[in-house]
């Protein structure tokens, strides 16, 4: 028992002859007959009274309501699968960081949803290390985050720059100063990040070069909870400036001058799985061309 052969018996339901059912799928006659013959012989029960008019059995009704809903989900599987071949469907895991999870990646998924409805994305919000971690264990598809430390088994496809700025309460001592020098921030409180975040391991760089300056610092866990530390006073911080739209109240963006701690931020996956294939490639390709406007 095939599709064709299920398709054959409904056709002849209904169209009320096994003559015209023929002319509707345009096979021989002889054809038709010998399908359901196999049919019925391969069930063992006869489907189809012959005689001056045709007539379902009582299993003949009952396999073609039944088999209506086979046939159906038949096709719809084969649909399914087409889809996934052709990555029009499928489910693919993300992982993301901050700044980018929140400010940038809305958007960008919004418009590739709308167009790809039968694609389904699921999203981890994680730092880099985290990520990366979780991308060679098979448990994200691709990531989009700082560059991955040199050695691994990953693939980085750099994208843009994440630009920061000096945010500052607007009654601190720097708020005078135009444009802000990294050894400033000495005598005055900083907050950063975690000491896993790719960002805060930057800024530190940058510091040793000026001689280990000695800080004054407040930890926060959260890159874009720093806005609003600062807001409340509690110091001043390194912010990404796509977060500062609108600046909060009560605060000032600062330049700083100098060794830049601007981040490269890209498209991360396992060196094996890339180029991606089906629904994966094809949201890699979207969130690309859109990253790379930045």
């Amino acid at each position: 028992m095939d599709l064709k052969t299920l398709k054959t018996f409904q056709t002849i339901v209904k169209c009320g002859s096994f003559t015209r059912a023929a002319d509707e799928l345009n096979y021989q006659q002889s054809t038709v007959t010998m399908q359901i013959q196999k049919l019925e012989s391969d069930l063992g029960i006869q489907l189809i009274e012959r005689g001056k008019g045709l007539r379902l059995t009582e299993a003949g009704r009952l396999f073609h309501g039944q088999s209506l809903q086979i046939v159906k989900s038949i096709e719809q599987l084969q649909e399914n699968l087409s889809d996934l071949q052709l990555g029009e469907a499928g489910n693919v895991r993300l992982g993301v960081t901050e700044p980018t999870a929140s400010y940038r990646l809305p958007v960008i998924l919004k418009k590739f949803i709308a167009d790809n409805p039968k694609i389904r994305v699921s999203i981890e919000f994680a730092n880099t290390p985290v990520l990366c971690e979780r991308l060679l264990m098979g448990e994200v598809d691709f990531a989009l985050c700082s560059a991955p430390d040199l050695g691994s088994e990953l693939y980085f496809e750099p994208l843009f720059k994440e630009e920061f700025v000096v945010l500052i309460p607007e009654d601190h001592p720097l708020a005078e100063k135009p444009v802000i020098e990294p050894d400033d921030f000495q005598g005055h409180r900083l907050l950063i990040t975690s000491a896993t975040c790719p960002y805060r391991r930057k800024l530190e760089m940058v510091l040793q070069d000026l001689g280990n300056l000695s800080l004054d610092t407040m930890e926060i866990g959260s890159m874009t909870a720093l806005k609003y530390y600062v807001e409340s006073g509690f110091g001043i911080a390194l912010v990404p400036k796509v977060v500062l739209n609108p600046v909060p109240a009560g605060t000032l963006v600062r330049n700083m001058c100098g060794n830049r701690i601007d981040m490269t931020f890209g498209i991360v996956c396992k060196t094996s799985d890339f180029p991606l294939k089906l629904a994966s490639a094809k949201l890699y390709q979207h969130i690309k061309q859109e990253l790379l406007k930045e």
